[in-house]
């Protein structure tokens, strides 16, 4: 039988998985990430990609997709552009194989994320397809006829780096200008703003009480005055940021993934709003709940060898 091996590599956990040749799960395993530490990080994925091998019954030789936060730079061959920022400087893939003894492909975690979602997700069947992370982090990816694009520099679909279109005074809250310092040494980054991280920073700034993203959420849909109002800025910002990706792409499907996707409101309320923003006189393009939850990016590094 021939099995797939996937990884996500993320932040704060270490997704496994292991897949038949019809894309049926056959082991799903997750550990911690060791806190920026490199060496544990190398050494827990390797161990946990032994793990899932052994369970699911794979050959020894079988290849893994990786998915990392960031990408393989085509100019040193070493990681660039990872929010997990240890990664950063090293050389993770040859790393791996060293430690596994096995082919190590790596992907961005975004890309991975459209490409399960492209393949049998909720963007199957589609022509054109960006998929969205909106989690710790935000991050991007373009499949066209089925196909990732990674482009000359491995960033396409790097929107969460840009900075937040049409900044301005929103009713209620403070100026965006010039936004938030950014990890990559910019500030008013998408990310800045759209991430968990994001938008618990802006009802903090508010209201001067830390509350998570996900509670935000939680109290926005119970009515609470104050979480209404942040939310209802994040999906203002969400509308913009993504107009100027359809404005680009003009993609046939948005497809969202990460913690933030879970807020059901977001797939009416957002695509209301864009239009503003859009660059035509309608917009067809379609905002869509991810189909395989927050398991669609290791998913998705299983088919890098594909």
């Amino acid at each position: 039988m021939t099995i797939r091996l996937g990884i996500d590599l993320g932040g704060t956990k270490i997704e496994g998985i292991a897949l038949d040749v019809e894309g049926t799960e056959l082991i799903r395993r997750r550990v911690s990430t060791p806190s920026g530490d490199y060496d544990a990080t190398v050494q827990a994925v390797s161990a946990l990609i032994d793990q899932i091998s052994d369970e699911s019954g794979a050959a020894r030789s079988t290849p893994v997709g990786v998915g990392i936060p960031g990408a393989i730079s085509p100019k040193s061959g070493l990681i660039k552009n990872a929010n997990s920022t240890c990664l950063i400087g090293h050389a993770l893939d040859r790393d791996l194989e060293t430690a596994t003894a096995r082919r190590v492909r790596l992907g961005n975690d975004a890309d991975c994320f459209t490409i399960s979602e492209a393949m049998d997700g909720a963007a199957a069947g589609c022509t054109s397809a960006f998929g969205v992370i909106l989690g710790t982090g935000v991050g991007g990816g373009i499949v066209i006829n089925g196909s990732l694009l990674q482009g000359k520099n491995a960033i396409a679909g790097e929107w969460g780096h840009n900075p937040l279109p049409w900044m301005q005074a929103l009713e209620g809250g403070p100026d965006e200008r010039p936004g938030p310092d950014c990890y990559c040494g910019k500030s008013g980054c998408i990310e800045t703003f759209l991430s968990g991280p994001g938008l618990s920073r802006d009802y903090e700034l508010m209201h001067s009480i830390s509350l998570s993203a996900t509670d935000i959420v939680r109290r926005a849909d119970a009515g609470e005055v104050a979480c209404e109002a942040t939310l209802a800025r994040y999906e203002h910002r969400l509308a913009r940021a993504l107009a100027s990706v359809i404005n680009i792409i003009d993609p046939e499907v948005i497809v969202l993934g990460g913690g933030l996707s879970n807020a059901r409101r977001l797939y009416d309320r957002v695509p209301q709003l864009w239009q503003e923003w859009i660059f035509s006189d309608a917009a067809d393009t379609r905002l869509l709940k991810n189909a395989h939850g927050d398991s669609s990016g290791v998913r998705g590094a299983a088919r890098l060898w594909d």
